[in-house]
């Protein structure tokens, strides 16, 4: 089997405004992202998502479908999808970086080799190593009694875990956390996320005082650059440190572990370049004892199927301990697949098809398709 070649149609599908997530870098209330289909000369192909957005990955779909037209498409064609770390090493000798777009190729060729084998993607990966994998809800950092409105709606789909977004402003950031706190009551486990907002000592403000509310961990409480502001803080306070802009790669995972800088990793399989990344890295926290979740770029179907396959199969996922974001499809007012995903009660299901196991709606996909 050959890779002949492979279509980059750009997408723009509308994200719910009551739910769109709002946080230090602003709000995500559109996702301009990239579908690809890698075609075989045996007529199977793979879907792929370029699930990115600019100021947090330096990529978007008109950088992303450049760069799969004139250097990754090179590399690949002629190449046999199945040999897929093969497949990734010829990636990442021609292009730097670009983590987002070369996952999507990359899950596009799991989503082959799947396929030809007849099994789903989590079978190729080892097999399940759970039954479901607990998904908590993210809440915006909007005005406090709209934050609860969220909380309560979260509550009534079935989630037992809530993180809220924090970093935009100290006084507004407290009442948000209090106000979400009062609606969900005490047995709803409580987390939040800075995503990076905060200097090392504020975080330690911030921290100690949102412990009043019971929050059970911080999540990317310090930018991302240097891996001594996680140690600084986790070691003056006693509420667990998550890092997710931190880790893209296995290095950075290392070098998290060696620091001992936090109590628990965020994997995207964008930020990893693929399934197969996300799933070293889950592997390096296993190995440490540490936690580890999957987090989220408000994925689309594609992508949040890869991340469910991912999830199901990876002993490194501690989704008791952390709920995983796989919650992407949930925020948009509409689904591009033909079928949707099994997420659901605060729970994504395996998906037992072949491949990624999803298809795309083409006239749903032609809706919301950009120039």
């Amino acid at each position: 089997m050959k890779i002949t070649h492979i279509d980059c149609i750009p997408v723009r599908v509308p994200i719910r405004p009551e739910v769109a997530i709002r946080a230090k870098g602003g709000t995500h209330s559109v996702s301009p992202f990239l579908l690809v289909k890698v075609h075989t000369d045996e007529g199977l192909y793979g879907l792929g998502e370029v699930s990115c957005t600019p100021r947090w990955s330096g990529e978007d779909q008109f950088t992303a479908a450049h760069f799969v037209r004139t250097l990754l498409e090179p590399a690949l064609v002629g190449e046999d999808p199945r040999e897929i770390e093969r497949s990734s090493a010829r990636m990442r000798a021609v292009l730097a970086g670009n983590p987002f777009t070369k996952s999507a190729l990359e899950m596009a060729l799991w989503d082959i080799a799947g396929k030809a084998a007849g099994v789903p993607v989590y079978r190729l990966l080892g097999g399940t190593v759970r039954d479901s994998v607990p998904i908590k809800w993210s809440i915006s950092g909007v005005e406090p009694e709209r934050a609860a409105a969220i909380a309560r709606w979260a509550l009534e789909q079935g989630f037992e875990t809530v993180k809220v977004k924090v970093g935009i402003d100290p006084e507004q950031d407290v009442a948000r956390v209090r106000a979400v706190r009062a609606e969900i009551g005490d047995k709803v486990r409580l987390g939040v996320d800075a995503n990076g907002a905060w200097t090392p000592a504020l975080a330690v403000t911030m921290i100690r005082r949102l412990e009043e509310f019971g929050i059970y961990f911080a999540e990317q409480p310090v930018p991302a650059g240097d891996v001594d502001w996680l140690v600084e803080v986790r070691s003056q306070v006693s509420v667990p440190i998550v890092a997710d802009e931190s880790v893209y790669s296995p290095q950075d995972a290392s070098a998290i572990v060696k620091a001992q800088a936090a109590d628990a990793l965020s994997v995207y399989v964008g930020k990893a370049a693929g399934i197969d990344g996300a799933f070293a890295i889950a592997e390096i926290a296993h190995a440490a004892k540490l936690g580890c979740t999957i987090g989220s770029n408000l994925e689309l179907g594609v992508g949040t199927a890869a991340m469910v396959h991912l999830a199901m199969a990876a002993p490194g996922i501690t989704g008791e301990q952390y709920p995983c974001d796989i919650i992407g499809p949930l925020y948009y007012t509409d689904d591009i697949l033909t079928e949707p995903l099994p997420l659901g009660r605060g729970r994504a299901l395996a998906i037992d098809r072949p491949g990624l196991g999803v298809e795309l709606d083409e006239e749903k996909v032609r809706m919301y398709r950009v120039e």
